[in-house]
C-alpha cells in the first residue's frame, strides 16, 4: 500500500513532528510504502502562478517540476495523512497552498456538470487528518463551528474522490504534559494502523 503523507509545520521538534515521524514509522513498519515530506523542510512554494489558475484543459500544464513530481506522486497513492496545527481555523499557509496547487482540476478532480459538481480522480479512497489544537473542544464547534472539519472532511478530500476521511485532535496541546502527549503518539500510530487496515478506531485525542 502507498500512502503519502504530509507535515506542515516549520519548527523542527515541534509536537507535530513528533506525530509525523509516529505514524511514518508505523506505516513503514506495516509495509506501507511511505512517501513521507516536510513541506516547510522540502521548501515547497505555495503561491499559485497565474498559469495555474487557468481552466481544467490548461491545469495539466505545471512549470514547477516540484509541484509536478507531487501532482505525479499523488496518483499514485492509496491513502494520504495530513498533520498539521489549527492556526486561524486553517491549516499553514505551505498546505493550503498544496492543495491548491497540487490537488489541482484535471488532476485530482474534474468538473462533471455545469453546476459544478466534482468527479474525483485520485486513486486514494482513505484519509487521516492529525491536528493539534490550543482550543477545546467545546468552544471550537460552539463559537467556530470546527472549519477544519469543514476544509477536510466536505471541502477538499471528498471533492478528489476520498469517501473515507479520518480526523483526531489533540488537544489542548499548550498545557499537555509528557504523559498525555505520549498517549497521543500512540494514537496516532493507532489510527495510521487502521487507515491502512480499513479498520475504524475510535478517537481518543479529542
Amino acid at each position: 500500500m502507498r500512502v503519502g503523507v504530509y507535515l506542515a509545520h516549520p519548527r523542527p521538534g515541534s509536537f507535530n513532528h513528533a506525530v509525523f515521524e509516529a505514524v511514518v514509522d508505523e506505516l513503514r513498519g506495516r509495509g506501507c510504502r511511505v512517501a513521507a515530506h516536510d513541506l516547510y523542510a522540502e521548501g515547497f512554494a505555495p503561491q499559485l502562478s497565474a498559469a495555474e489558475t487557468g481552466t481544467v484543459e490548461s491545469a495539466s500544464e505545471i512549470p514547477d517540476p516540484q509541484v509536478a513530481l507531487h501532482q505525479e506522486e499523488a496518483a499514485t497513492l492509496d491513502a494520504m495523512v495530513f498533520v498539521h496545527p489549527n492556526w486561524w481555523g486553517m491549516p499553514p499557509a505551505v498546505l493550503v497552498g498544496w492543495v491548491q496547487r497540487v490537488l489541482a482540476p484535471g488532476v485530482a478532480y474534474k468538473l462533471g456538470t455545469a453546476e459544478g459538481e466534482p468527479v474525483g480522480l485520485l486513486k486514494a479512497g482513505r484519509a487521516l487528518v492529525l491536528n493539534t489544537s490550543d482550543t477545546p473542544a467545546e468552544r471550537e464547534e460552539s463559537e467556530f463551528g470546527d472549519p477544519l472539519r469543514s476544509i477536510w472532511s466536505a471541502c477538499v478530500l471528498p471533492y478528489v474522490g476520498m469517501a473515507d476521511v479520518r480526523r483526531v485532535v489533540f488537544r489542548t496541546i499548550g498545557d499537555a504534559d509528557d504523559a498525555t502527549r505520549r498517549g497521543w503518539l500512540e494514537e496516532a500510530r493507532r489510527q495510521a494502523g487502521a487507515l491502512v487496515e480499513g479498520d475504524v478506531v475510535p478517537a481518543h485525542g479529542g
